[in-house]
């Protein structure tokens, strides 16, 4: 276990790695500079800042000092949103206002969409099935931003002048989490639902469900305790990565809601050429995703100990 353990650690240290060295050439690959958007800079201004931050030197020399200073935990400083600040610092103010959104939007997704798609499995081919179908068909076809939108035109003053909830974000407010919440949720809870639902339908067809039939016991029972468990794999494969794209910013849900976190910060740090802050939260969130995924296989081992005897066996 503990071997297994290490080997996916290395695995996961060699793909941030990978992630860090084509992020790094790529933000270089595309055409610009972080100073070219001031109104007409002297050149000699353009000079000292390429300078100061190291822009001037050859790519590779950029290469190996950025990894120098990963290597120390150093992300590097702001260039242009806020320069001279340490990304590091700006990802630990932001991260935490991306995360309670995308905790609250898992949170009910979860709660939802795996009894609903628990429910669509037990009520296959009736009304209920069929309207959830439509639902969740809806659910994963609509971007985050359309949803967005109309939530905002809906509830913020666009249909009949009613203004449920705020049009800009407020920290201390709770309603403005609401609506940013819910679009940020939706699309996850349609397609957790759906999964849900056919890795029901598949358990419920197993031969372990027809003796607990067979026994006498009851549906709730067998539902819950015996085909949910199985079932969960699914769901959980879903989650890891989900759960990172989630807790560390809702691009577009964060632009159109104006939510000062991480995602918003992020898409405007490429608008701006920001180097070290693109680099930096690309890095964050690839850890992320990486960890979670390795959290989903320790996972696999609790719900399902079938996985572990496998590995054991071969």
């Amino acid at each position: 276990m503990a071997r297994e353990i290490l080997k996916r650690i290395g695995t996961a240290a060699l793909t941030v790695f990978a992630v860090a060295t084509l992020t790094f050439f790529l933000t270089r690959a595309v055409p610009g500079n972080p100073f070219l958007s001031e109104k007409n800079p002297p050149q000699a201004v353009l000079d000292a800042l390429n300078e100061k931050y190291g822009l001037d030197q050859p790519l590779y020399v950029q290469y190996v000092k950025y990894l120098g200073n990963l290597l120390r935990g150093d992300l590097g400083v702001s260039v242009k949103l806020q320069k001279d600040y340490p990304v590091a610092r700006i990802i630990g103010e932001m991260f935490p206002v991306s995360a309670a959104i995308g905790f609250f939007a898992l949170l009910w997704a979860v709660l939802l969409g795996v009894p609903l798609g628990c429910l669509a499995a037990y009520r296959r081919g009736r009304g209920t099935d069929s309207a959830l179908q439509v639902v969740c068909t809806l659910g994963v076809s609509l971007p985050s931003f359309v949803v967005a939108s109309l939530l905002l035109f809906a509830f913020c003053g666009g249909i009949a002048g009613w203004k449920l909830f705020p049009t800009l974000f407020q920290a201390g407010d709770w309603r403005s989490y609401v609506l940013p919440c819910f679009s940020l949720g939706f699309y996850p809870m349609c397609y957790i639902a759906r999964q849900s639902r056919a890795s029901m339908l598949d358990a419920l067809g197993q031969d372990y469900i027809k003796t607990a039939r067979a026994k006498g016991l009851r549906t709730g029972r067998i539902l819950f305790k015996h085909a949910l468990r199985n079932a969960l794999l699914p769901v959980l494969t879903y989650l890891g990565p989900q759960v990172a794209f989630t807790l560390c910013g809702g691009f577009v849900v964060e632009t159109v809601f104006t939510i000062p976190g991480l995602g918003r910060y992020f898409v405007q740090s490429i608008s701006s050429r920001d180097y070290p802050v693109i680099l930096g939260t690309t890095l964050f969130l690839a850890s992320f995703l990486v960890g979670m995924n390795l959290l989903v296989d320790l996972l696999y081992q609790a719900v399902d100990p079938r996985i572990r005897l496998g590995r054991e066996a071969a």
